[in-house]
């Protein structure tokens, strides 16, 4: 082989390891590809949080929600207690308070509801509460006002953190799903929220679910095409 034929097969090769190289890198490099997910569906009715201060006006000082039965996110349940709300249009009673307690108040209402309570509340994740309306809020022992803390959920799914990554998720995502069945369709802007103690669940609230003809425990699906950051 002479001079000329050994410098061509050197370069030759170094061009096929770096070929193999840049190959090797691109690959790492690739995003991760979303896959095919179904979520399991919670329908969520009215329903308030209340903090300690609040539960002692509406139930006596000291007094301590009484577990109903469990929903599917780790400690949270349904209590025994209700309250009434009242606004300046009308009230609705019997409204379920949710445990544990937390910091601050919040009241978890429809559209339909703010309606005929004349409450226009907004369409919020849980804990932003500022800037939305108040209520009177009126249990067996008392009644309190509220100047803010009524609000309208926004759809959301609660996945693991494990589960996010497997399925190319991350906090503060919204993703599209689409809704089998006869009245079914696409949701959009559905949040993302991971949390280390999460079971994956959607969750709605019951004019979103029977508008699309869903029931508690149905599944919905991914879109794949579609993905956005709130």
């Amino acid at each position: 082989m002479n001079y000329n034929q050994q410098q061509a097969e050197l370069i030759t090769q170094q061009i096929l390891q770096e070929l193999a190289t840049r190959g090797a890198r691109s690959i790492t490099e690739l995003p991760l590809v979303p896959q095919a997910l179904e979520i399991p569906v919670g329908i969520s009715n009215r329903h308030i949080h209340l903090s300690r201060e609040d539960m002692d006006a509406l139930f006596g000082y000291g007094s301590t929600l009484t577990r109903m039965k469990a929903v599917k996110q780790p400690g949270q349940y349904a209590a025994e207690e209700t309250v009434t709300l009242r606004g300046p249009k009308g009230e609705l009673a019997k409204v379920r308070v949710l445990g544990p307690l937390r910091s601050a108040t919040q009241i978890e209402i429809s559209v339909s509801d703010g309606f005929a309570l004349g409450v226009k509340a907004p369409v919020r994740m849980s804990g932003e509460l500022q800037d939305s309306p108040g209520i009177e809020i009126i249990g067996p022992r008392g009644r309190i006002t509220k100047t803010d803390g009524v609000i309208v959920a926004w759809r959301h799914i609660h996945i693991s953190p494990a589960e996010a990554e497997q399925y190319a998720l991350r906090d503060g995502m919204e993703i599209d799903v689409r809704v089998e069945g006869q009245r079914g369709g696409i949701l959009s802007h559905v949040m993302v929220r991971v949390s280390a103690d999460a079971v994956l669940e959607m969750h709605i609230d019951v004019e979103e679910a029977n508008g699309l003809g869903l029931r508690n425990d149905d599944c919905v699906k991914r879109v794949m095409t579609e993905c956005h950051y709130g």
